[in-house]
């Protein structure tokens, strides 16, 4: 039986500029496109040196490996599907990020045992399934004095007050079918 085929998705800049990363196919699984990952970093400043940062739906780890490229000082990759976690665990030994915590586990799970608090959380999760609608509430509690998330999501979060009520949108873009954002909570 031959091998299957590993996608790929090129980190953009910093230490690891150019290098290739694997991801096997999963169901929902979809890598930012670099596009959207540009804006994003320049949105940010480019440099995350120091930062502590969580991308709590991992998939393809383009965002937390990309972030450590760009010199945050640790991440915390949090993915519950087996093959895209293993694909992480290989990711992280080709590029020997030792910066990289990748955890095997349940968004859900994670948040409610995690004491830690980061800079930037990225989430990015599957979409149509009311995510936002559990995470957005109590993402607050797991960030830092101001501490930014970024989502991506299949709408504009502008459209749906309810899930905003207690984050302040600095930043929003569209780009094919996905709507991303910059968060600032109201309340740390």
């Amino acid at each position: 039986m031959a091998e299957k085929k590993l996608n790929t998705v090129r980190i953009n800049a910093g230490e690891w500029r150019s290098r290739l990363i694997k991801f096997p196919d999963a169901e929902g699984l979809r890598p930012t496109p670099e596009r959207v990952r540009q804006t994003l970093f320049n949105w940010l400043g480019q440099d995350l040196t120091g930062l502590t940062c969580l991308d709590l739906f991992a998939g393809t780890g383009v965002m937390g490996f990309e972030a450590l490229s760009r010199g945050a000082a640790a991440v915390t990759l949090v993915e519950k599907s087996m093959p895209a976690y293993k694909a992480l665990l290989e990711n992280k030994r080709l590029l020997k990020a030792e910066q990289a915590l990748i955890l095997h586990q349940d968004a859900l799970q994670f948040l409610s045992a995690n004491t830690l608090k980061f800079n930037l959380i990225f989430l990015d999760p599957p979409y149509h399934q009311q995510w936002l609608v559990k995470l957005l509430p109590v993402l607050a509690g797991h960030l830092q004095n101001a501490g930014l998330v970024y989502v991506e999501a299949e709408y504009a979060l502008e459209s749906t007050p309810e899930l905003t009520g207690d984050w302040q949108v600095l930043k929003q873009s569209k780009t094919g079918h996905v709507f991303y954002h910059l968060l600032k909570s109201l309340h740390v």
